[in-house]
């Protein structure tokens, strides 16, 4: 492998390979920048230039005006809240499942595992999963947002098989000290499976961060919005500003800044969360993935 990275054509290929990789991540950087300097421009310069990655005159009248609202504050609250909680739900659901599947002494392990499969080649669909929200009392619910996605069959199957791959010895040693499953689970395999933990805590957050579909269904109360439901609403609404609050009938805020603002305010968090998980991110990634 190095002989080859040291002929002209691999050194060709590899400086193509980096060229083309830039050329794609400028591509998918330069629009969050102008949405970036979009939310810090004045209104003025919004409608007069049609694209730029730095503004001629700093404003933060989108950001001052966001954050002086109620209805902005309380979504974000809300989604920060749907996140922890949901993630934590996700996770002690996922987990408690897998790691049962994994042992290959429990009875009926066939059948539940030919349930988890079923479901994660067939989904009941969004009519029938509404019908049982609404039938279990969960409409206008924040709990709505959380239990229709409590576990996924994929990244169950994928935990599962990290668990199962784990030395049977640990297993045995613990209960020859007088451990319990639930101990075996939380003492000794919960602290071997950090980089698995830390993957899907990033998986299962981002994914409850960016969901507007299970909000869109089932609140029905505006006041109950979370961020991005909120989000789709300033921007699919002729203007940002009425959809978050009206403020004083004499002052005109930013109505392109306000949608850019919101945006990177409704992404910051996520990518803040990420680089304290990106050391696990790599290895859990594939743990798990290859045996069966």
């Amino acid at each position: 492998m190095d002989t080859l990275h040291n002929t002209k054509a691999g050194k060709i290929f590899d400086i193509f390979n980096a060229l083309f990789l830039a050329l794609i991540g400028l591509f998918m950087v330069i629009p969050f920048i102008y949405v970036i300097a979009g939310s810090f421009a004045t209104e003025l310069e919004l409608t007069t230039r049609s694209f730029f990655l730095w503004p001629n005159e700093i404003s933060l009248d989108s950001y001052r005006f966001i954050f002086s609202t109620n209805t902005f504050i309380r979504s974000l609250l809300i989604t920060v809240g749907v996140t922890i909680v949901g993630t934590l739900v996700q996770l002690f659901c996922t987990f408690t499942f897998a790691y049962p599947l994994s042992r290959k002494h429990l009875k009926g392990r066939n059948t539940l595992l030919n349930l988890v499969i079923f479901a994660m080649l067939f989904s009941g669909g969004m009519i029938p999963t509404f019908i049982v929200v609404k039938n279990l009392g969960l409409i206008n619910s924040y709990w709505a947002l959380i239990l229709p996605i409590a576990i996924n069959p994929f990244n169950l199957m994928i935990i599962k098989n990290f668990f199962q791959e784990m030395p049977i010895e640990l297993e045995e040693s613990a209960k020859m000290d007088g451990c319990t499953e639930l101990g075996i689970l939380w003492k000794i395999i919960l602290p071997l499976s950090k980089p698995v933990i830390a993957t899907f805590t990033l998986f299962y957050a981002v994914g409850i961060w960016n969901d507007f579909m299970s909000g869109l269904l089932y609140i029905n109360d505006s006041a109950k919005w979370p961020i991005q439901l909120l989000l789709r609403q300033i921007t699919m609404a002729s203007s940002g500003a009425n959809a978050l609050a009206s403020m004083d009938p004499n002052y005109v805020p930013p109505e392109q800044g306000i949608k850019f603002a919101v945006i990177i305010v409704a992404t910051l968090p996520i990518l803040i969360f990420y680089p304290f998980l990106q050391k696990h991110f790599a290895k859990g990634m594939l743990i798990g993935s290859v045996k069966g």
